[in-house]
């Protein structure tokens, strides 16, 4: 009989602790995962739209419009199905890679977008962001396939680092010749609570030129200013 050596000899299971070979396989599935995910979801997405208008030239019959008690119900599943598309759109625009080319992009709206996409996130920690974002901010970058991988490593270093009901503020400006992301957080600590996050800014920004400061309550990226 085969019997378990990690079971009889005490050693940890396979699910107890973090193995980072396994971590990246496993994360390294996730874009083509979004990808299916985006075809999979709008293909019925698609065809409810089609069943709704359907649906909605039947409600009109000889009088030509959807009684109102209807009418109301109908936008609401038109919205939904939108709402529903929105979000994969958003999502997938932060997980899948795409790379970009060397030009300018909106560091405002970005950094907009990502705090949309991280809200749960933020409600789940009970985070109180507070956001000081100036509009029209546009950053240079030799990918801007890149910027918003930048800005979310950049958010959830801050949200990582910010104890439960914790004030984390947002900011985004230009300083004279540059486009300046802050993500600022309460913790004092030097010690990196999720050292993945910093790990990936300081080799990516230094990958593409981006300055980079890292120190405790405070990640401040620093791009060209288009």
């Amino acid at each position: 009989m085969i019997t378990s050596t990690a079971a009889n000899s005490g050693a940890p299971s396979v699910r107890e602790g973090a193995d980072p070979v396994v971590d990246a396989a496993r994360y390294s599935a996730v874009p083509s995962l979004m990808d299916s995910l985006l075809h999979d979801v709008r293909n019925p997405l698609n065809a409810l739209s089609i069943h709704l208008e359907v649906l909605s030239e039947k409600l009109k019959a000889e009088t030509g419009q959807v009684p109102p008690s209807q009418e109301k119900n109908l936008k609401s599943m038109r919205d939904q199905i939108q709402r529903v598309d929105g979000i994969l759109r958003r999502f997938a625009e932060f997980i899948v890679n795409r790379p970009g080319v060397p030009g300018d992009a909106d560091l405002s709206e970005t950094v907009t977008r990502a705090l949309e996409v991280l809200a749960h996130e933020s409600r789940k920690r009970r985070l109180q962001v507070r956001q000081a974002i100036s509009a029209g901010v546009r950053a240079r970058l030799s990918d801007t396939g890149e910027l918003g991988f930048l800005v979310v490593q950049a958010l959830m270093r801050g949200y990582g680092r910010s104890e439960q009901g914790a004030d984390v503020l947002v900011a985004v400006r230009a300083e004279e010749s540059r486009a300046v992301l802050e993500v600022v957080d309460a913790n004092t600590s030097p010690t990196e609570s999720t050292p993945e996050a910093a790990a990936a800014l300081e080799l990516r920004c230094a990958q593409l030129g981006v300055e980079l400061q890292l120190r405790p309550g405070m990640c401040r990226l620093s791009f060209p200013l288009v």
